[in-house]
């Protein structure tokens, strides 16, 4: 079984592809194809066929799979450079 540097319930940063900066709770991890369900992160579509449910049918919003190396726990992504510091006022006189 393979290890991974994330685990359920963490909160992580996506730090790249398309969802770059992004963060939320990690819901689910998909060993088998190194990859990560996250809270918010790659909402994708599902058309929904009408159903006792649904009686007019819906599109369904819900989240998609994130590769795990694009993902960084958020605590380490604070100590790292790469999260964006508040900039300091101006100096006012």
């Amino acid at each position: 079984m393979q290890k991974f540097h994330i685990k359920r319930n963490d909160t992580v940063v996506v730090i790249a592809g398309a969802h770059k900066g992004k963060q939320g709770k990690v819901i689910q991890i998909l060993p088998a194809k190194n990859r990560a369900i996250v809270e918010g992160v790659a909402m994708i579509k599902k058309h929904l066929k009408k159903s006792q449910e649904n009686p007019q049918g819906k599109i369904a919003e819900r989240e998609g799979s994130v590769h795990v190396s694009n993902l960084m726990l958020l605590s380490r992504y604070e100590q790292s450079g790469r999260a964006k510091k508040p900039v300091a006022a101006a100096t006012q006189s």
